[in-house]
């Protein structure tokens, strides 16, 4: 995880705390910030203009500058920043907050408060983030001296990047923005309490390998910690080594190769079904970087009820906290990794390599019989995963992927191959809609030579597409597929299965034979941007082709799709993943001996 700049020397200088927040920034290695004005933080932005190092992007919303941190992070590797006011601008933060904490998020957000003398009055545009943000940060302090910002500075990037990455929140009250002080950089980091521990136990390296060396049907479930850490080159290596079927997470889609023919797919509620299968008859999961989330595991106590777990993660709090492991490793997965691989040879040079011909000839059978797909629409609109492949298919594994939240994300999780670690951003533990449009935003930003495509439901859509604005005054050119079927599919999917077909609440107008209420083209096109409409299967890929060919601004896509397709494979909430269904009323059939 790239981590602030430890050989910046910078001679104490009088100036004022606003002065100091924006050297401090400088001087940490931020170069881009998604911020928005107000009072209790403006005294910043006057600096602000003088800086040549720092780009700010003005957004329309503070959500925005948040998701865009945070896509600008996923993408680069490093902190993304955001700014917001005090009050309801630092609220607004809240939800990219949190998200970015549950997915392990590298951010650093600036908030002004109101002066300190104010504090605690109820004053104007007074809020508590500190303590509203208290359980969704990594951490986070107020500032009301402004001697104090150089450092709170510093520690929130040392922090948002070190050990487990995190969003960290400084909130500096106005009245230090505005007052006096001598700027100095600190040379020396003093963290009492935090002193993230990589060092790695050698008996359980010892006893991981052993595992290894001798299982007969284990699995590699890789988590996004493997992206967090940049742990993929170390990851392909073992992968190699062991032969070993591999899940990858939906955080952790591209960290390893689509293509490799050791990869089963993704796990879970909507896996593919031989990596949903192959966790529950595994005997050893090898989990890297992953929390046997819910999303995963299913039913808990159900899952793969005949394996053992090696479990490593570099935060301690995860480690059998869901599942307690056989052989818990603390540690960061490049260290682990570097000294599981070497102790994994010596067990394969004194024992020999384990026997998996009939595990992999399991798999290949499931893999045959259960292949990804999907059926064809009744209603003569093209199918949003045939929309979602081609677009994967044209872009190619270069360009990166963002998504909402909901069937758009599955589909696109599912029929995009990722070959590459970063090519795909999304929301995963808090499944955070309206996600897709400003984290694309961040990406560019982040990568501006690579195409970025921000796939995103008609509902997502709508909360958040005003950061095309953004893009388009501050020449920001992504591409946004509208993946439109009229309805808020996720939901509509659960009342086709579970609500008995009363579809409440979640019919959008949006689509074919609808007033188009909004128009997605013509919304678009108020905004700067170009605004295409695809009606058939017949114009999917002149369509893509037309949009991979507009650069010089932004441009929406919307995708007219069928409204009843579902997202299959599926397990319902809270049953076991042995109940996984292929498709609607198909359970797939396995063999006893399987």
């Amino acid at each position: 995880m790239a981590q602030a700049p430890a050989d910046v020397t910078v001679a104490p200088t009088e100036m004022t705390g606003a002065q100091a927040l924006i050297t401090a920034l400088e001087c940490a290695g931020a170069t881009d910030v998604f911020g928005l004005p107000g009072g209790a933080i403006l005294p910043a932005y006057d600096p602000l203009m003088d800086s040549t190092t720092l780009r700010h992007i003005l957004v329309r919303h503070e959500q925005g500058a948040g998701h865009a941190a945070s896509g600008y992070a996923h993408a680069t590797g490093r902190p993304g920043v955001c700014i917001a006011t005090s009050g309801p601008g630092a609220t607004n933060l809240v939800t990219p907050i949190a998200d970015a904490n549950i997915d392990s998020i590298p951010m650093v957000a600036i908030t002004g408060q109101v002066g300190a003398a104010l504090i605690g009055t109820d004053a104007f545009q007074e809020a508590d983030i500190v303590g509203i943000t208290q359980p969704i940060t990594k951490h986070n302090e107020l500032v009301t001296d402004p001697s104090q910002i150089a450092r709170a500075v510093q520690e929130a990037f040392h922090i948002a990047t070190t050990g487990r990455p995190g969003p960290v929140l400084v909130d500096i009250a106005k009245s230090a923005l505005q007052a006096t002080t001598t700027f100095s950089w600190p040379q020396d980091l003093e963290l009492r309490g935090y002193a993230p521990d990589t060092s790695v136990d050698a008996q359980s390296i010892q006893d991981a390998a052993r595992l290894m060396a001798t299982a007969r049907k284990p699995v590699l479930y890789v988590g996004g910690g493997v992206i967090r850490g940049r742990a993929w080159d170390a990851l392909r290596t073992l992968v190699d080594l062991s032969g070993a079927p591999v899940v990858t997470t939906l955080m952790a889609r591209g960290a390893l190769p689509d293509s490799h023919p050791q990869h089963l797919g993704m796990p879970g509620m909507h896996g593919t079904v031989p990596a949903v299968t192959a966790l529950q008859k595994a005997d050893l999961l090898i989990a890297l970087g992953t929390r046997f989330d819910d999303r995963v595991t299913g039913k808990l106590d159900s899952f793969a009820p005949h394996a053992q777990v090696i479990h490593v993660d570099i935060d301690p709090a995860e480690v059998g906290k869901n599942r307690t492991p056989d052989v818990p490793i603390v540690g960061d997965l490049n260290e682990v990794l570097a000294q599981l691989v070497p102790a994994l040879k010596e067990e394969h040079r004194q024992h020999g390599k384990p026997d998996l011909e009939g595990w992999w000839k399991t798999l290949d059978g499931w893999r045959e019989t259960y292949p990804r797909g999907y059926t064809p629409t009744e209603d003569g609109l093209s199918a949003p995963q045939h929309v979602i492949q081609r677009l994967g298919e044209i872009a190619g594994p270069e360009a990166t992927f963002t998504a909402g939240v909901g069937q758009h994300q599955m589909w696109a999780s599912q029929f995009i191959s990722y070959e590459r670690p970063k090519s795909w951003i999304n929301s995963g533990g808090l499944g955070t809609m309206g996600y897709a449009v400003p984290a694309a935003m961040g990406a560019k930003v982040g990568e501006p030579d690579r195409t970025v495509w921000a796939i995103d439901g008609d509902g997502c859509f709508q909360m958040t597409n005003q950061e095309l604005v953004t893009c388009a005054i501050n020449d920001i050119p992504i591409k946004v597929a509208v993946i439109n079927n009229s309805s808020l599919g996720m939901v509509r999917q659960w009342q086709t299965l579970f609500y008995n077909e009363r579809y409440s609440n979640t019919d959008l107008h949006t689509g074919h034979g609808t007033a188009r209420i909004p128009d997605f083209v013509t919304l678009a096109e108020s905004m700067g941007c170009a605004g295409l409409r695809c009606e058939s299967d017949g114009d999917v890929d002149a369509t893509i082709e037309k949009a991979m060919e507009i650069n010089d601004k932004p441009v929406v896509v919307d995708f007219t799709v069928s409204r009843d397709a579902m997202v299959w494979p599926m397990v319902a909430a809270g049953v076991s993943n042995d109940e996984v269904q292929y498709a609607r009323g198909v359970a797939p059939q396995f063999d006893r001996e399987d």
